[in-house]
């Protein structure tokens, strides 16, 4: 039995189609209300908050993928999420499951210096510090080797269905609604963006090579890393509209965050956007030299092509 605790969002419900599709029909979903992926799946309501529940929830489980999300609200994330995540680590222990945890980059650092797996950890903001605070949590897990543990980390998503991200609210919700694209802070710099079904896919293949576990693994992402300024311009062609965008300075983003509690949330990654954010996922592609990357442009037609249908 594998299961995946956080269902219902766009990486886990990627996921389980490819746990399905590729590995096992013995799947388990499991969110507060959850919902079956395929038609084989086995659902279970539980709040990850508790931890008997977690435990009931994972009990018998083979593998254990931790793909919880919270909205981005800091008080969220400092009240729930480090519990939430102890109590899937246990439970997992007490079912001898192996653990896959999905993790993000909010604990990098904020600047121009190539992301790699051995990149040490320097939140900016609070968000940054509780995924910190969770990713060593995992590590320790890991170090301690009672059950199998492995890290797999994504950079900022773009990607279909409902894929939630800066850039997917800012560039294509607006094309698809007719309205010009915002590019956060500068549109010169590199960006690493992660499409979702691959993530999603790549989480699948790491949950099932057993010789993963035991390591952090970044996610495989495109080589190309273009400007937001070719991001939009290659967004604007799929969804046949105007090649124009605008940038919004990082000034006027802190500003927002006053009458805008969306916007304060997101504050403390605007440093991010002011640098090249280069995501390395050469490990990945060496070990596993025949996975598919989807391109940007494939990308981006898909999630027009789903818009316009």
């Amino acid at each position: 039995m594998q299961t995946i605790l956080g269902a219902g969002g766009q990486i886990a419900t990627e996921l389980a189609r490819e746990l399905a599709r590729e590995y096992t029909t013995e799947l388990r979903l499991v969110s507060r209300h959850p919902v079956a992926v395929n038609a084989t799946d086995t659902v279970v309501a539980a709040d990850l908050t508790d931890a008997a529940q977690t435990q009931r929830a994972v009990a018998g489980s083979d593998i254990v993928y931790f793909t919880a999300g919270l909205p981005a609200s800091t008080e969220l994330w400092q009240t729930r999420f480090p519990s939430m995540l102890r109590h899937a680590l246990d439970a997992a222990s007490a079912a001898g499951a192996a653990f896959a945890y999905f993790d993000n980059t909010y604990m990098y650092p904020q600047d121009d210096r190539v992301q790699t797996e051995a990149t040490r950890f320097a939140p900016v903001g609070p968000k940054g510090r509780v995924r910190a605070e969770m990713a060593e949590m995992v590590l320790d897990e890991m170090a301690r080797g009672d059950i199998p543990v492995l890290v797999a980390r994504a950079p900022e998503f773009y990607g279909p269905g409902k894929t939630q991200s800066f850039t997917n609210r800012l560039i294509t919700e607006r094309l698809a609604a007719g309205e010009t694209p915002l590019v956060p802070v500068r549109d010169d710099r590199r960006r690493s963006l992660i499409w979702t079904p691959d993530a999603s896919r790549a989480l699948a293949l790491l949950g099932n090579t057993p010789d993963a576990f035991g390591q952090t693994w970044h996610l495989p992402v495109s080589p190309e890393h273009p400007t937001y300024r070719t991001f939009v311009a290659d967004a604007a062609a799929a969804f046949e509209a105007k090649d124009r965008y605008r940038v919004v300075p990082a000034w006027l983003l802190r500003a927002a965050g006053i009458v805008s509690p969306q916007a304060r949330e997101i504050r403390e990654l605007l440093p991010r956007y002011a640098h090249d954010n280069l995501f390395d996922s050469t490990k990945f592609a060496a070990a596993f030299p025949d996975f598919r990357i989807t391109s940007y442009t494939e990308g981006l037609a898909e999630i027009a092509g789903e818009r316009s249908a």
